[in-house]
């Protein structure tokens, strides 16, 4: 007979998100279990955490260990490197106008988990479990999560953290809307000692996507996401080092000088997809498992954190009103109320830019330049989008209120 293992919450996928998912819970006084192998150390990627992100994590008590392995970023600059006839002048946004130390700070995906890791061992109240689940079942009163071992836990509420093929998405057979871009990103990190980057995050819109630069690891490495179509992306990955790093510096205008590649090239497809519904019976859907990103604006993490954010504040809530069933239908409508405007609205804006660079109608384009040309002359519009770009539309008024010191 299978072991059984109790918990008030499962969270399932030990990236990012899952961790803090599971460390948020448990400082809500719930028993909770984080299902997933450990990190494999191996993700070359870097994830820039903004604004809301920040200050949600300094109050999870956390960020004093993430922000000392990032970089800050202090200034955004736009570039239209389109050559097209019609052109976006230089923009810029810097954080110090809007009463910022930095937006957020870059921080490397390896890094980032291990610095979540450090949170965990203080919380009596959460187990880790370190292996792959493989099947979930979710009933009336109960979700059961069978484990690679033949070990099953039985929670009130499963927390999908386990991706865009999440197990708990499919168990509660929620609908996703899906799309692809004729797009795909070659990230890596580089090394260009001859110029530091100045805590400056550089993007060049090219006719087949971004072309972006981001500070991290220290003064002289930067991120890089070169957004191409899938035949060039391949064509630069099969690129030797030295003629993959002259080709890049050409494309960074020899913004800071000779190129130097540090980490091996991975290559991501771009595509979007958004639930239709961020619950079903005893689960809530988290991160990727709900919403997945072009590598365009910085949103992804940051909108999985107000996520887990806003989870937490319905369960507070209703804990606070004598609810101890905390994976209740109420409960999670009302998360997924509440999380509808901010999802949405962050969809169709990354589509929109990009779909912008992509096409070839004059009104896109023009619209695209004309809301830039407009930024960069009128510092209230400038302002308001920097604050948008940090929070959900509901709460970027407060933003300024605050520092990331």
């Amino acid at each position: 007979m299978s072991e059984i293992k109790k918990a008030d919450i499962a969270i399932v996928g030990s990236g990012p998100a899952g961790h803090v998912a599971a460390i948020q819970m448990a400082k809500l006084g719930l028993s909770c279990v984080l299902i997933g192998p450990a990190h494999s150390g191996t993700d070359g990627r870097t994830t820039a955490l903004l604004g809301s992100s920040v200050r949600y994590l300094e109050r999870l008590g956390l960020w004093d260990q993430v922000k000392e392995q990032g970089q800050a970023l202090r200034i955004m600059r736009l570039f239209d490197d389109t050559g097209r006839l019609v052109r976006a002048p230089m923009t810029e946004f810097d954080s110090a106008e809007i009463g910022l130390e930095a937006f957020g700070y870059n921080i490397g995906n390896n890094k980032l988990v291990a610095a979540l890791h450090q949170g965990i061992g203080e919380l009596d109240d959460l187990i880790q479990d370190q292996q792959f689940a493989v099947s979930v079942k979710l009933e009336d009163d109960h979700a059961s999560i069978a484990m690679e071992d033949g070990s099953i836990w039985q929670v009130k509420l499963a927390i999908a953290a386990d991706g865009r093929k999440s197990l708990v998405k499919e168990a509660a057979d929620i609908e996703m809307r899906k799309w692809s871009y004729p797009q795909a990103a070659l990230v890596l990190n580089l090394h260009h000692k001859d110029q530091s980057h100045n805590n400056s995050s550089t993007e060049f819109h090219t006719p087949c996507g971004p072309f972006t630069l981001v500070p991290y690891d220290d003064a002289n490495h930067s991120s890089l996401v070169c957004v191409v179509t899938p035949q060039e992306a391949q064509e630069l990955k099969a690129m030797d080092k030295d003629t993959l790093a002259w080709e890049l510096e050409k494309r960074a205008h020899h913004l800071y000088g000779k190129f130097e590649i540090v980490s091996d090239p991975q290559i991501f497809p771009l595509a979007g997809m958004v639930a239709k519904q961020f619950y079903g019976q005893r689960a809530a859907l988290i991160a990727e498992s709900a919403h997945v990103f072009p590598p365009i604006g910085a949103q992804g993490l940051n909108l999985s954190l107000r996520d887990i954010e806003e989870l937490a504040v319905q369960i507070e809530q209703a804990l606070e009103a004598g609810q101890t069933d905390i994976g209740h239908d109420d409960i999670l409508k009302a998360y997924n109320k509440a999380r509808r405007p901010d999802i949405w609205s962050r969809t169709a804006g990354v589509h929109m830019l990009n779909m912008s660079l992509l096409s070839s109608l004059p009104v896109l384009q023009g619209l695209r330049t004309a809301g830039l040309t407009v930024a960069k002359n009128f510092a209230p519009v400038r302002k308001l989008l920097m604050k948008a770009g940090l929070d959900s539309p509901s709460r970027f008024s407060s933003i300024g209120n605050y520092t990331n010191e």
